[in-house]
Order: C-alpha cells, then sequence, then structure tokens
C-alpha cells in the first residue's frame, strides 16, 4: 500500500468524510486542507441523475466563470487569412489553417482550447481524431465553431471554459485555484452550479443533482450539500 504523508492524514483530519458541508464552509476547507506546494486546481465534481446514453441528456455547454480560472490558457483558432488579425489581437497563441493543420497532422496538441471559423472545419475535420479525444475538437454548442473569432478568444482568456457529462453522469470542471479567495471559489463554483440547473432536460426523472464534491488537486474530496445550494 502507498505510504500516507503526514500532511495527507492532517488534512483528512480536517474533513468529515460523512458530513454534506454548506458551500461556503466548504470553500474555506478547500483552502485549509490543501497540501499541494504550488498554486493547485480547485475542482468541482458533480454526479447528475442523467443517462448520458440518450442524447438529450449528454450535457455539455459553456459557462464564463466571473474570476476566471487563475491558469492562462493556450487558445489556437483556424481561421481565413482575413480574420487572423482579429484572432491575434484577441490573444489568440496560435493562428492559421493549412499550416496549423499540417502541425497538428504531426502529434503537435500542445494547447488548451481550440476555435474554428465554420468554412475552416472541412480542413479541421481532418484532424477529428486528433483532437477530439483530448476533448479539444471545436463545436458550435460549446462557442468554439463561430465566424466571430475574435469575441471567442478573448472570451475564453477571461475565464470561460466547456464542461460535458462523462459515461458514468459526472461532470468534473476547474473553479479556479486555492490562492483564490474563498469568496472566488464560491461564485466561480454558483455559476458553474447554476447553469447546470438552468440545463436540466425535460426528459430526467428523480433527483437531478445527486452529488457534489469539492477538492484541490491534492486534498480529501469534500462533500456539498446539494440541497443547501
Amino acid at each position: 500500500m502507498p505510504k500516507v504523508s503526514k500532511k495527507r492524514k492532517e488534512a483528512e483530519k480536517l474533513v468529515e468524510p460523512d458530513k454534506q458541508y454548506q458551500i461556503q464552509e466548504a470553500m474555506h476547507l478547500v483552502k485549509k486542507a490543501n497540501t499541494a506546494k504550488f498554486d493547485a486546481s480547485v475542482d468541482l465534481h458533480i454526479r447528475l441523475g442523467v443517462d448520458p446514453k440518450k442524447a438529450d441528456q449528454a450535457l455539455r455547454g459553456t459557462v464564463s466563470l466571473p474570476h476566471g480560472t487563475g491558469k492562462s490558457k493556450r487558445v489556437a483558432v483556424f481561421c481565413t487569412p482575413d480574420k487572423e488579425q482579429e484572432a491575434k489581437d484577441a490573444g489568440a497563441d496560435f493562428v492559421g489553417l493549412d499550416e496549423l493543420v499540417a502541425k497538428v497532422q504531426g502529434g503537435w496538441t500542445d494547447v488548451d482550447v481550440v476555435i474554428a471559423m465554420p468554412q475552416t472545419m472541412a480542413q479541421v475535420g481532418r484532424i477529428g481524431r486528433i483532437l477530439g479525444p483530448r476533448g479539444l475538437m471545436p463545436n458550435p454548442k460549446t462557442g468554439t465553431v463561430t465566424p466571430n473569432v475574435g469575441a471567442a478568444v478573448a472570451e475564453v482568456k477571461k475565464g470561460k471554459i466547456s464542461f460535458r457529462v462523462d459515461k458514468n453522469g459526472i461532470i468534473h470542471t476547474s473553479v479556479g485555484r486555492v490562492s483564490f479567495t474563498p469568496e472566488q471559489l464560491k461564485d466561480n463554483a454558483m455559476e458553474v452550479l447554476n447553469t447546470i440547473t438552468k440545463m436540466k432536460p425535460s426528459t430526467v426523472k428523480g433527483i437531478y443533482m445527486k452529488s457534489v464534491t469539492l477538492a484541490s488537486t491534492m486534498s480529501p474530496g469534500i462533500k456539498i450539500d446539494p440541497k443547501g445550494l
């Protein structure tokens, strides 16, 4: 069995495993229970009462976090030549089309978000097998297929994130870093939770938001009371 560090043991003492905390208390606790020496990510894990095999329940969407993610995202834009300067001015890190497609075909995927214009999707489709498994394939539902590339890049740079439910009905998403204040973390988390609540499919029966767990990269999971939201 792997050895549990002293710091980890101390962190686990702070969190009652069977208790459901109110969200504000959880945000204070996740900072105290963090054991990482770096500015760790703070993540929400939301278990939904959905069946991802059904098309209308395979939720995916975007949300703009009020305080951003705390991490600079690298953005690649596939666009026509007349839109290249617009994308660059908005902060895009990689801009182009044919050369960028060839770069990805060569194995390069060092990017966090990919944005594409509708008229470039035929070329981008050729690298779908590379981008898709990494969650990078542009999609109109997440606003990453758009003629307004400048606005799309600016939104991502300011803190717009995308999320999707996995095969187990769980959404995993970051809501900031441990360096954020508890109030900033709460604001970001509530923006995510409110967005997911509004997306509830009409075909879902029973409990929609089954559980919400908060954790930093290296902290115990902290259960949040869904009813208290």
